[in-house]
């Protein structure tokens, strides 16, 4: 599937003004983005959410969030949108009847999960999350959504960690980051 269109280009700027650099964390050798500044920002994140849902309107039914900072996304989103807000959760967090999807990381295998029963059927939905690194979380949550009955019209999140090549999990899914790095 294309790309919506492209994103609006002063949004780079605008995330990348309001992002912290927390060098060796979690661990040594890692450069951590650490998206607090922009939240705590009122205008900066408002804006935010504010182009996103101008950019996502009549092109998505619902936005589903992934846990965790996708839900720090992804609700404001949806309430801007006035749809559904769809939570993609790690495993035992949300109550049943659930599906899911097993995933690598680059560490091990995880689990994601879902309530079928709150996704529109054959809508067309945004799966938002803060970064994608390996594509193995967001992959699974395209797998979920569809599973699910509905469409994934686009994933879309603030960062791409580029080493990691997270975009070839996606194959025919469009991804749209407003930072590369």
């Amino acid at each position: 599937m294309a790309s919506i269109s492209p994103l609006p280009p002063h949004l780079e700027t605008l995330v990348s003004n309001n992002l912290r650099h927390v060098p060796d964390f979690p661990e040594p050798g890692v450069l951590f983005r650490d998206i607090t500044p922009l939240l705590a920002n009122g205008p900066a994140f408002q804006e935010l959410i504010r182009c996103l849902a101008q950019h996502y309107k009549n092109h998505i039914d619902a936005v589903a969030g992934l846990e965790s900072r996708g839900f720090l996304l992804a609700a404001p989103l949806a309430v801007e949108l006035g749809v559904p807000m769809l939570m993609i959760r790690k495993a035992g967090k949300l109550p049943g009847p659930l599906i899911g999807m097993d995933y690598s990381l680059e560490y091990g295998t995880a689990r994601l999960e879902l309530q079928p029963h709150s996704v529109p059927q054959g809508a067309r939905v945004l799966i938002v999350d803060d970064v994608l690194a390996t594509g193995g979380t967001a992959g699974a949550a395209v797998k979920l959504i569809e599973k699910s009955g509905a469409h994934v019209a686009e994933v879309f999140v603030l960062m791409e960690l580029k080493d990691f090549q997270g975009k070839k999990q996606m194959k025919d899914i469009s991804c749209q980051a407003l930072l590369e790095v």
